[in-house]
């Protein structure tokens, strides 16, 4: 998504920083815990890494179609460099993901003003949501059949403006080789709240540190035959839900990520990037039950590999990393546009203000759920 520079406030975690926050944190971590560390899950030639700073997915490696590994997540080395970070790599972006207009909406009768850091709107839950907060370890097992990740926090009432306790729950697991299951939760405590979670990695399949400058030759298709137009300057969707036919927005039948931005001839036209949410094809009604189902495959033809994005939720956002330039990454290298995309599923962006969308309230004893697979290959 479209990113506006972040106002953060991260004296109260300085003294976290200074204590090395890059080491990798015991395996054996227990429930309660609030250090924050770096927790590594290994499956054979597969693993992840994460931190409870944010819940943060930090690094996924994997072989390609030779054998090589290497980490296809953009990120940063250190959690300090999280900390002072301003791009959400890899963060579970909360309580409400994307842009919410005017940072204001109204839920039973009640106006709730939100913080503003994005113009005059709120983007992924304010300028301290949940990617910018310690978040407790409640479960951590390295290795064996099913290494997981357990992660908790609380939301209190009046947090960025929205109302109600919130109690949240991230799952990290690797159930199977070269599967990673993302499990979220959260119970809406006293009063009635909107909540639409999302996962924010930023993929480059051919590797964060390949050299690939962009991942513009890599191949997408996502199974969604509709998106949700927006206003040019503010991102903000109409209201509409259009279909992608004849459009460049049409990736039904895969295409290569660059094949319709600007300097392409396609019909409909060319787009300067992607920051895009899909309807994804087949999702459940409001009060149906939700199910997995497929959103979206990525290929990249140098190295082989492959994901597939399965979840629950009725959209996801294609972005492109449009505003990523000149950022000093792992290793020091230096991110530039269109350095990985993002595939984040979610609820529709401004939902709170747009009846006609799927609803993301939650009320009291409510839970809310959002389950997502990637699948890969090579």
């Amino acid at each position: 998504m479209a990113r506006a520079v972040l106002t953060l406030t991260v004296l109260a975690f300085l003294c976290l920083v200074a204590l090395g926050l890059s080491g990798r944190a015991n395996a054996n971590a227990t429930a309660g815990r609030k250090m924050v560390g770096v927790y590594e899950l290994k499956k054979g030639d597969f693993s992840i890494r994460v931190t409870n700073w944010g819940a943060i997915l930090m690094s996924v490696i994997l072989p390609d179609s030779k054998g090589n590994l290497a980490d296809v997540v953009l990120g940063y080395d250190t959690v300090a460099e999280y900390v002072n970070g301003t791009a959400y790599f890899g963060g579970l972006i909360g309580r409400v993901a994307n842009r919410i207009a005017n940072a204001r909406f109204t839920l039973d009768g009640k106006t709730y003003q939100l913080f503003r850091n994005d113009g005059n709107n709120s983007l992924h839950g304010g300028h301290r949501g949940f990617s910018k907060v310690i978040w407790t370890v409640k479960e951590h097992v390295a290795g064996g059949d099913s290494p997981r990740i357990t992660l908790y926090y609380h939301s209190f009432d009046g947090e960025q403006g929205f109302p109600g306790d919130l109690d949240v729950y991230v799952t990290y697991e690797l159930p199977r080789p070269y599967v990673l299951a993302v499990r979220m939760n959260a119970t809406a405590r006293g009063k009635a709240t909107p909540v639409n979670l999302a996962h924010h990695a930023y993929w480059n399949l051919a590797g964060e540190g390949s050299g690939a400058a962009s991942v513009l030759a890599e191949t997408v298709r996502i199974h969604a035959s509709r998106y949700t137009p927006v206003d040019a300057a503010t991102l903000i969707p109409t209201g509409r839900v259009a279909p992608v036919a004849g459009t460049p927005y049409d990736f039904l039948a895969g295409a290569p990520v660059g094949a319709r931005i600007v300097g392409a001839a396609v019909p409909g036209g060319a787009v300067s990037g992607y920051d895009t949410n899909y309807a994804v094809d087949g999702a459940a009604a409001d009060g149906e039950r939700r199910r997995l189902r497929p959103v979206a495959e990525v290929r990249d033809g140098a190295t082989g590999r492959a994901m597939e994005v399965w979840a629950d939720q009725p959209g996801v956002q294609f972005y492109t990393s449009n505003g990523l330039a000149g950022v000093r990454g792992k290793g020091g290298r230096v991110y530039g546009r269109y350095g990985a995309l993002c595939l984040e599923t979610q609820g529709f962006p401004d939902a709170v203000n747009h009846p006609s969308f799927p609803s993301q309230i939650v009320r009291p004893g409510q839970v809310y759920e959002h389950n997502m697979v990637f699948k890969f290959t090579f």
